[in-house]
């Protein structure tokens, strides 16, 4: 294990107790149909709508057709994640062959691709300190659906806290992400609009 790696952990082990407070106590407070996580310290909540929800289900979908109906994915799930106070719920994680809780949640160490769906209120998160933090963990693939630009960004190669490859797709066109941890091609032609 190397000192970056060492500290990697350390950091989202020192933040585990009080994410779990943050997280008892939002379970208590946010109603059914709002969504709620915790990026760099600050909870943000947003309703589900249907057009996000249209899309996790085809990205959902494009990777149950490639991987099978069993496929550890999960949606809106808590996975704490490096930085400061990083309990991130992704719209969408399939996580490696034979992953496993570990003191009862998943390890972002597991996580091999992550889907976000753009919110208004949350979007800069998703393409900002989101996206950092993606990079950081490596996970190998990172996918931003944007409704409101029509477009689809590929984020790959993680290097250094960084993604050094990125894709985008504008609606209606296919996704190549092939050759990665993925390996499937996600079509976009039905993905709405809002």
């Amino acid at each position: 294990m190397t000192v970056v790696e060492t500290d990697r952990i350390e950091m989202a082990d020192d933040s585990t107790e009080r994410l779990d407070e943050w997280f008892e106590l939002l379970e208590r407070m946010v109603p059914e149909g709002i969504k709620a996580e915790i990026v760099e310290g600050a909870v943000h909540m947003v309703p589900q709508r249907d057009v996000h929800w249209q899309i996790i289900r085809r990205v959902l979908h494009t990777l149950e057709d490639r991987f099978g109906r069993n496929v550890l994915v999960m949606s809106d799930v808590r996975v704490d994640f490096p930085g400061h106070q990083n309990g991130f719920c992704p719209d969408v994680a399939k996580f490696r062959d034979g992953a496993k809780r570990h003191d009862g949640r998943w390890r972002y160490e597991d996580v091999e691709f992550v889907a976000e769906v753009i919110s208004r209120a949350t979007g800069a998160n998703d393409y900002g300190p989101k996206k950092a933090a993606y990079a950081e963990a490596e996970v190998p693939v990172y996918l931003i659906v944007d409704p409101y630009q029509g477009k689809c960004h590929a984020y790959t190669r993680p290097k250094d806290g960084d993604y050094t490859t990125e894709l985008t797709v504008t609606f209606g066109g296919e996704m190549d992400l092939t050759g990665t941890a993925v390996d499937l091609t996600l079509t976009t032609d039905d993905f709405p609009r809002d």
